[in-house]
């Protein structure tokens, strides 16, 4: 199996320009292709998971990546996907921003001479001439084509900036620099930056009378059609302050029963025929199923020793033997006497009081496996055994208070 049947068959390729083109630049080992990456947030989350293994599966099989962080694109907004306008970051903080993803991407790519490459594009956008952008590159772009474009149409009602506006050409233009300074021939991105990616194939052809290409990935989606990577305290990140490797674990072992296969190929490095083979598992199979690929990818992110860390912990809770050495831990020093809504605020159960009040009425609490009834309950001293109150949530995720 060539390396772009392989992806084929793990269900990653959405859009391309060219397919046989592509086909052949991959399986030859010969693209040089760029992944772009908005630093919005101080760490990379689920949403950046799927391109990151890309990279990494491509880079494997002879391909150069580059990681385009967007250091420039960030102080205007990818209008994509979104139905308000993105808060301004400062330059600090964009800055702090790109030193952490470079930290967490160093997991999956390896950089260095002849290998991956980091560049941030803040290096060219922030120095262009206004006028200069509008007479070299503004004349490519029809305005027409532009409000065809599905990121801008779904914000026309509510109102999109000029500033958002200028996103597709900034985009455009990042891929016209990168194919003329590191002979970057291939954008991949998701599925939702298909016009902006065609936008920069476009301008190469026009101004430098080249053929770029252009491939997205398939969004990753759950059996109802949500994006996967949110949780009801936020996003899923790779950050492990953020988000901790028991927890990340607990996220991918609790997938439903219509999605684990399809992460596991798409998300995993096992073998598709492995993969396959799962294809006839049902009921307590599919279990399993969910702790390979748990262990799999908090291995992938976190490394193998948080990874055996994390199974070990989810078994012992689920087995009955009590064991909360690896459980995922918040440190309240007042917890005697505070109100359970506010210490499940607190431990990253509930992203509201209001939702923790729901999680109650609703007979999804516990603790120390005593059901919460009363939304007004507070922790005693008496729920603190050996100095620890293990709060449980619906039927799988467990959080462990101490007092210090």
């Amino acid at each position: 199996m060539t390396v772009y049947e392989e992806l084929v068959a793990r269900g990653l390729i959405a859009q391309v320009t060219d397919e046989e083109e592509i086909k052949n630049l991959i399986n030859a080992g010969k693209a040089t292709f760029y992944i772009g990456f908005d630093p919005t947030a101080d760490s990379l989350h689920v949403g950046h998971f799927m391109a990151l293994c890309l990279m990494k599966r491509l880079q494997m099989a002879g391909n150069k990546p580059i990681a385009l962080i967007g250091g420039g694109t960030a102080m205007i907004g990818d209008p994509s996907g979104r139905t308000d306008m993105r808060s301004m970051m400062t330059r600090e903080t964009i800055q702090h921003n790109c030193d952490c993803f470079k930290k967490q991407m160093e997991r999956f790519i390896e950089f260095g001479e002849g290998k991956a490459q980091m560049v941030n594009n803040a290096d060219w956008l922030l120095d262009l001439n206004y006028i200069e952008v509008l007479r070299e590159v503004g004349a490519c772009f029809s305005v027409n084509n532009m409000l065809r474009a599905e990121c801008y149409k779904q914000r026309m009602e509510k109102g999109l900036s000029f500033l958002e506006f200028n996103y597709m050409i900034m985009q455009s233009y990042d891929f016209y620099r990168l194919f003329q300074t590191h002979g970057c021939n291939l954008q991949f991105g998701g599925n939702d930056q298909w016009s902006n990616m065609l936008g920069g194939t476009e301008l190469i052809r026009r101004k430098l009378g080249k053929d770029a290409h252009a491939m997205t990935i398939t969004l990753l989606l759950n059996s109802e059609g949500k994006k996967m990577g949110k949780t009801a305290s936020g996003a899923v990140w790779l950050d492990p302050n953020k988000t901790p490797p028991y927890d990340f674990y607990q996220y991918w072992r609790n997938v439903g029963d219509q999605d684990v296969l399809k992460c596991l190929r798409m998300l995993t490095f096992l073998p598709i025929e492995q993969i396959d083979e799962m294809d006839k598992w049902e009921g307590s199979q599919l279990n399993t199923a969910k702790e390979i690929l748990a262990y799999e990818l908090t291995a992938l992110v976190h490394g193998t020793e948080e990874a055996e860390k994390a199974q070990a912990a989810a078994r012992a809770l689920f087995s009955g033997n009590g064991n909360t050495e690896n459980m995922p831990t918040t440190v309240i020093a007042d917890a005697v006497g505070m109100g359970i809504l506010d210490v499940m605020v607190n431990a990253g159960l509930a992203a509201s009081k209001g939702e923790a009040r729901r999680l109650v009425q609703q007979g999804g609490v516990s603790v120390n496996d005593v059901k919460v009834t009363d939304p007004a309950a507070t922790l005693s001293n008496a729920d603190f055994v050996d100095g620890a109150a293990i709060i449980k949530k619906g039927k799988k995720v467990y959080h462990k208070i101490t007092l210090a």
